[in-house]
């Protein structure tokens, strides 16, 4: 461009310019078009997909009862919360689903959106508890906690997640938007090119690094209600923690993976036999890391730290710690520097009457 400013006037010079911003702007153009062709593409290859898996289940087993087995008639729901760890754990799901025998059906919502429409979330409960082609069944995806009670649901899914430090957290997901990870290394996110570290961020009150962002763990356990995705509502931290206790099954931390999915394995085996092993000495399959992330400074840390919005999550994030080190505490024991699960600690003695 310098050479240009020499040899060229200057109304060619900004002609010169404004064709080449309108090229940028084209190609951006061209680059979205050819994502959203990919993802159309990537969703009529999930539909060809099922519809292929009903056929073959229709043909295999035409006199099949229409009542499932009890081992089969399950369905797990993984309703992951970004950046924890959430595609090392499915991996692990994928890895060992034609080994176990279930299916591992990926959730993917419009643009994102953790948040259904009232008449979406009437069809994902009526496909997950009446699709039995698809049982036993492990979903997941990026969507906040649903009820299914509330839709007369008899036999309600499992429910199980992972969550992480929330700075952490935020901070992960601030570098992937920015330079993905070794997952997809080819795939433009949607701030590539923003060179600017998290610190900077920061420092300067950017919107992507502000504590608002912090706000995500507790509205993806809180749910549906529109209280929940009202940033800084105590009302929203309450029913998170509540709906920790009573309706989920196990809820780990990014920063023990293995602890718990060890727990799962010995508490699910039906879906997850093996995967220890798998995780401990497997082919990393299912191992993500971002790329380019720089830890922040202690500065950075504690600046973030005298928002309210962190207080709350991170309150969040130790009940939810508390709460799986006490689940884990009752159902492993050390030694030698290992976990091991403790066997059936009950027996029935007394039963009456008595058989003769």
């Amino acid at each position: 461009m310098g050479l240009l400013r020499i040899m060229l006037p200057p109304k060619l010079q900004l002609l010169a310019v404004l064709t080449f911003g309108v090229a940028v702007l084209f190609l951006e153009n061209q680059i979205q078009k050819l994502e959203e062709s990919r993802g159309k593409l990537e969703r009529a290859i999930a539909r060809h997909e099922v519809r292929e898996i009903e056929q073959r289940h229709t043909i295999d087993s035409p006199r099949q009862d229409a009542t499932l087995d009890e081992d089969d008639d399950v369905v797990i729901i993984y309703n992951r919360v970004p950046k924890t760890a959430s595609t090392s754990f499915t991996n692990i799901a994928y890895d060992l689903c034609a080994k176990n025998k279930y299916h591992v059906l990926h959730i993917n919502t419009t643009k994102n959106n953790p948040v259904m429409s009232l008449q979406d979330q009437v069809r994902f409960v009526k496909n997950v508890t009446s699709w039995k082609e698809m049982k036993p069944g492990f979903y997941h995806g990026h969507i906040s906690y649903l009820d299914f009670a509330k839709f007369g649901v008899k036999k309600k899914p499992i429910y199980i997640n992972v969550i992480r430090d929330p700075i952490e957290r935020l901070v992960s997901y601030y570098y992937f938007l920015r330079f993905g990870d070794d997952y997809r290394p080819g795939l433009r996110r949607r701030k590539q090119g923003d060179k600017k570290t998290f610190d900077e961020c920061v420092a300067a009150g950017g919107s992507d690094c502000a504590p608002e962002k912090l706000w995500l763990q507790i509205p993806f356990f809180c749910g549906h209600s529109s209280e929940c995705w009202n940033v800084g509502s105590r009302w929203a931290l309450e029913q998170a923690k509540y709906n920790l206790i009573n309706e989920y099954f196990l809820v780990g931390v990014t920063e023990e993976l293995e602890d718990f999915i060890m727990l799962l394995e010995a508490t699910l085996p039906r879906f997850f036999r093996g995967a220890t092993e798998l995780y401990r000495t497997g082919k990393k399959s299912h191992l993500r890391k971002t790329t380019e992330k720089k830890l922040p400074t202690k500065e950075t840390i504690a600046k973030l730290q005298l928002s309210e919005i962190w207080k709350m999550e991170n309150e969040f994030y130790e009940f939810a710690l508390e709460q799986f080190q006490f689940v884990r505490a009752h159902a492993v024991r050390e030694k030698d520097g290992e976990l091991y699960i403790l066997a059936q600690n009950f027996f029935y003695e007394k039963i009456y009457p008595k058989s003769n």
